[in-house]
């Protein structure tokens, strides 16, 4: 059974920094849940994640990623290098399906198990099941208008919940001023 959940996006404007994401979840073509909580704080409210994909691997990989970020003193880009480099190298999360976007007010990165730490060229972020719509809106908001990145990726997401039937207007937005 294909279990498919989860829309994140991510964008920093102006020395702020905001994740969004939906709040369903689905199997098959049943939602099962749509008050998922998928965006969290981290590291003393200085970071900020998202997570895509299978729940239990998300909660995870969540879990693990927050031990390097303690790790690391709250350096971002340190604890998502080693992280990523655990993630690929490690026999059991080589396995974990899912994908996490990681912002503290500088910086944001897509992690992934390939062991890819990938920076956005734009400031814009997204992945999931809607996560190509969410990213486009999101580009086009960034590029014509003057909203905060708590209110484009807000839009973003209500955007993408308009388009992708796994994505729903339960959203929760998270921001680092």
């Amino acid at each position: 059974m294909k279990i498919r959940s989860t829309t994140i996006v991510a964008a920093m404007r102006d020395g702020r920094t905001a994740i969004a994401g939906d709040g369903q979840v689905s199997m098959e073509h049943t939602i099962v849940k749509s008050g998922a909580r998928k965006v969290r704080r981290m590291y003393h409210d200085r970071v900020l994640a998202g997570f895509s994909g299978s729940v239990a691997d998300a909660l995870a990989l969540a879990d693990r990623f927050e031990a390097r970020l303690e790790n690391s003193g709250g350096n971002l880009t340190r604890a998502a290098v080693e992280f990523a480099r655990e993630w690929r190298t490690d026999r059991i999360m080589r396995r974990f399906e899912a994908l996490v976007i990681v912002a503290d007010r500088e910086k944001l990165y897509l992690l992934s198990g390939d062991g890819n730490v990938l920076e956005p060229d734009d400031g814009v972020l997204a992945i999931g099941s809607g996560g190509a719509y969410a990213q486009a809106a999101a580009k086009a908001l960034l590029r014509h208008t003057d909203l905060s990145a708590a209110e484009i990726v807000r839009e973003a997401l209500a955007i993408a919940a308009e388009i992708c039937v796994f994505t729903n207007n339960s959203i929760v937005v998270e921001e680092l001023v």
